[in-house]
Order: C-alpha cells, then structure tokens, then sequence
C-alpha cells in the first residue's frame, strides 16, 4: 500500500497548509509526482478522492505534474506544490 502512504501524507500536509493560513478547505491543489513514485496521475486521482474524504481537502481539483528525472532526491515522492484554499 505504497500508494495509499504516499497519499495520506499528502492530504496531513494539505490540511496543515490550509488550517496555518487559516483556511476552511482546499480548492485546488498542484502536485509533483517522482519519476520513482510508481503511481500514475489517474491511480493518484482515484485514491486522492477516497482519502480525502471527510478532510479540508474533500472536492478538491487535483493537478498533477510527472517529473522524468530518476535523479532527482525526491524521485520516489509526491511532492506538494501549491495549495489554493478558501478563507
């Protein structure tokens, strides 16, 4: 359950942005896929949607970017770009 890992730690740092910004929920929210994360966009929407379920990031519009560099440190991450939130 790589997946399901990779994507719980993305919707705790979700739900730390927004609630630090003072936010009520996320509205849009752009991520980084690691040429060695082993998970594709569509698979990343489908479990973005079940663990987001009950959180700030719930509806939320999931944008993805697909890094090809394998050398890159955060090659086998998910790495959070940017979070649009409502106040």
């Amino acid at each position: 359950m790589h997946e399901a890992s990779l994507v719980n730690d993305l919707i705790k740092k979700i739900n730390t942005v927004v609630l630090e910004q003072e936010g009520t929920r996320a509205i849009s929210v752009k991520v980084k896929l690691g040429a060695l994360s082993h998970i594709s966009s569509e698979h990343l929407q489908q479990h973005f949607q079940l663990a987001s379920k009950d959180t700030v990031a719930e509806g939320a519009h999931l944008e993805c970017q697909i890094s090809e560099d394998l050398k890159d440190p955060f090659a086998e991450d998910i790495l959070l770009e940017s979070v649009e939130f409502e106040v």
